[in-house]
């Protein structure tokens, strides 16, 4: 549905609305007037009732009340002020038993009085009781009733019977007149709903005119286009911008085939091989490096099926047939390369990656009418690019460390300089006991070595000696490693594996030495007990460990700080075993990162590529 039929209908529904409504708030007020006019005479006709049944029974006090009641001229004379109105159906007097002692209709003394039910109680109830009413004739009688007597103890009662037949017929016709009103008036305002979208929506079907050529190539002529009358007509200043728009390309003469050669030579320059497959399956472009993983030229290939490229009898073409039958994408496969006679290629394994393009239009053969786009890449290139990555992290690393080095000098030489001056001071006065100072010194002195030697044995290169090792044994050793003594400080130590049989090629003993240093670290900020929690996985080409505590978490203002070279956040802290955590980690290509949050634990995420050997 059109924009301009949705406003037309909500236009035409709003006004249908505002019309309902003021037609039944004006009959709700006209039922409400009928029954207000009709009480109010009621009442009037109740109280000069019970005028004429007091004025009757005070007549002659000699009498009995009920005798005196009896009295036929009473009758008569309440046939008379009943007949005044169309309203009442009877005016009857009752003693407390309810015997009609005196009644509008003769006939009807010396009987029971019906019960009605009370007619101001109605007209004060709500308009669903008053049409309710009205709908139905059987239940048409009210009553107004008067006590006579002692205040609490009425000896006689004046009942007022209405009759609501007189409204019933003289509200048909109004209700009636009301409809062909509400009628009439939503008739118009469909009408002048349809009209007014018609005059305002005359400029927009204009504008889309106007773009529906641009965009077939057949640009809007100028003479169609009027100018804008004035500044303040929105539409007539956007119709004279998209002429504009129109005459510039169509003065411009672009030609779109550049386009598609700057394209295609921003795609040559990429080290992956892109490949795209139409729905028919055969290659209808080629980009990249195809000739380095396909060993063939791509002048070749375009046009060639897909089972000619990838023969389904290679691990690579097998993988691209379920791709294209199920019409699942493949994420960084890591594949043998087989060119399955057809040429050579010097890459041994591709990281393969596959997505359809469209949505699947079939629902009987899973995957047809949808085109698959190819990637193929070189792992060790993705490699290359992440140990860069790593080389530029160890500059930074060496930086952070270099400015803790310079801290932890600086304080033993301000030191020492500071207790020369104060030996120089005491010789010039003549005092020659130097020894606290000589101690000082000295102290220093080591320390200062200490810190040296520490520096040094940090920057030293270190020799890997790298074995593929199972992820998920690795890490289970880890965990039994720490479990004794996390069980003696009350930790639960919990292992999850979803590394589905991977290989990591390390250096066990620094490795394993880097993460037990995050384990000790872990253990300690625990001092009351907790859950210790070792977990590994594989995202993409690199195996994760993560070791989560529910310890204290990790200072906001000490979090940038921690890989640090000397420093450390405990009273007897070294502030090495996180550096050197970093910097293991990093001799393995691998990174180390942190999630904390202070009072809930913190989790340290180690990354390192997997063993060349394992597949994904």
């Amino acid at each position: 549905m059109s924009l301009r039929v949705q406003l037309t209908l909500w236009s035409v529904l709003v006004m249908g609305l505002i019309v309902g409504v003021v037609t039944v708030v004006d009959l709700v007020q006209e039922v409400k007037h009928q029954f207000d006019y009709t009480l109010d005479r009621a009442k009037l006709y109740k109280v000069q009732a019970t005028n004429l049944v007091q004025s009757k029974a005070n007549r002659d006090r000699t009498l009995a009340v009920r005798d005196a009641l009896r009295d036929p001229e009473l009758s008569r004379e309440l046939l008379n002020l009943m007949a005044a109105t169309k309203a009442l159906f009877e005016i009857a007097v009752c003693d407390p038993q309810g015997i009609i002692l005196s009644d509008s209709d003769p006939g009807q003394v010396g009987t029971k009085f019906p019960t009605y039910p009370d007619f101001e109680h109605l007209v004060n109830g709500g308009l669903i009781e008053k049409t309710r009413v009205l709908m139905n004739k059987s239940s048409a009688r009210f009553q107004l009733s008067e006590g006579l007597g002692v205040a609490n103890k009425p000896q006689i009662y004046v009942h007022v019977v209405v009759w609501l037949d007189p409204i019933q017929k003289e509200m048909i016709p109004t209700i009636k007149s009301h409809a062909e009103l509400s009628a009439l008036l939503f008739g118009g305002a469909m009408v002048a709903a349809f009209l007014f979208s018609a005059i305002a929506f005359r400029p927009i079907g204009k504008l889309g005119r106007m773009l529906d050529l641009m965009m077939s190539g057949e640009f809007q002529s100028p003479e169609i286009l009027p100018a804008a009358k004035s500044r303040t007509d929105e539409f007539e200043v956007v119709a004279s911008k998209v002429s504009l728009l129109g005459q510039q390309l169509r003065g411009a003469k672009y030609d779109f085939s550049d386009l598609r050669g700057n394209f295609e030579r921003l795609l040559d320059d990429l080290e992956d091989a892109i490949l795209v497959f139409g729905r028919d399956r055969r290659l209808v472009v080629a980009a990249g490096a195809v000739e380095k993983f396909l060993g063939r030229e791509r002048s070749e290939l375009i046009g060639r099926p897909l089972v000619d490229i990838f023969p389904p009898s290679t691990p690579l073409g097998l993988l691209l047939q379920q791709a294209a039958q199920t019409g699942l994408s493949i994420r960084n496969r890591r594949v043998p390369l087989d060119a399955g006679g057809n040429g050579s290629s010097g890459l041994a394994v591709a990281l393969l990656s596959v997505d359809v393009l469209e949505a699947l239009q079939t629902s009987t053969v899973t995957g047809a009418g949808a085109g698959i786009l190819v990637r193929l890449r070189d792992p060790e290139a993705t490699r290359q690019i992440g140990r860069q990555l790593q080389i530029a992290d160890r500059v930074s690393a060496i930086s952070r460390i270099t400015g803790g080095v310079a801290h932890e000098v600086k304080n033993p030489l301000n030191a020492i300089l500071m207790h020369v001056e104060l030996a120089r001071m005491k010789l010039a006065a003549g005092d020659s006991d130097l020894k606290p100072q000589m101690d000082i010194i000295g102290s220093e002195i080591v320390r200062l070595d200490r810190v040296v030697k520490t520096f040094l044995d940090f920057t030293r290169p270190v020799e890997l000696h790298p074995v593929d090792v199972p992820l998920e044994s690795f890490v289970n050793e880890i965990a039994e490693f720490a479990r004794p003594l996390a069980e003696t400080a009350k930790i639960e130590v919990t292992v999850e594996q979803k590394a589905d049989g991977a290989s990591i090629a390390v250096d066990v003993d620094l490795l394993k030495q880097a993460i037990l240093n995050v384990v000790m670290n872990a253990i300690e900020a625990m001092p009351d007990g907790g859950q210790l929690r070792f977990q590994s996985s594989l995202r993409g080409d690199d195996a994760e460990i993560r070791i989560s505590d529910t310890g204290c978490g990790i200072p906001p203002g000490a979090q940038k700080k921690i890989f640090g070279l000397y420093f450390t956040t405990k009273p007897k802290g070294s502030g090495i075993g996180l550096a050197m955590a970093f910097r293991f980690v990093q001799l393995h290509d691998g990174t180390i990162e942190f999630k904390t949050e202070p009072g809930k634990g913190t989790t340290f995420i180690i990354r390192v590529p997997t063993a060349i050997s394992s597949s994904n």
